[in-house]
């Protein structure tokens, strides 16, 4: 991050929205919005959004599944297997 670049006070949103969001889409780096000298909002292109989003999605999982391995709530491949295809094949 290049923050002497990536900050801009709102006035700059304001008065240059289509370039701030044709930036943010070329280069994907995400711009952060000031409001009286306070980071406020963060401008960011939508693919970095939902690679990020799929990211904690990811992590989500892999605590949950931590947690169960730690509650000893598993069952074996094979009887998740087998619940899967009745599930699937009735």
């Amino acid at each position: 991050m290049h923050l002497s670049q990536d900050i801009k006070p709102i006035s700059y949103l304001k008065a240059k929205t289509a370039e701030v969001i044709n930036s943010v889409n070329e280069n994907q780096r995400t711009i952060i919005i000031t409001q009286n000298g306070e980071a406020k909002a963060v401008v960011q292109d939508i693919k970095s959004y939902e690679n990020l989003q799929n990211s904690l999605n990811l992590l989500k999982l892999i605590v949950q599944s931590e947690n169960d391995i730690e509650n000893n709530e598993v069952i074996k491949q094979d009887k998740m297997f087998e619940n899967l295809e009745n599930k699937l094949f009735g």
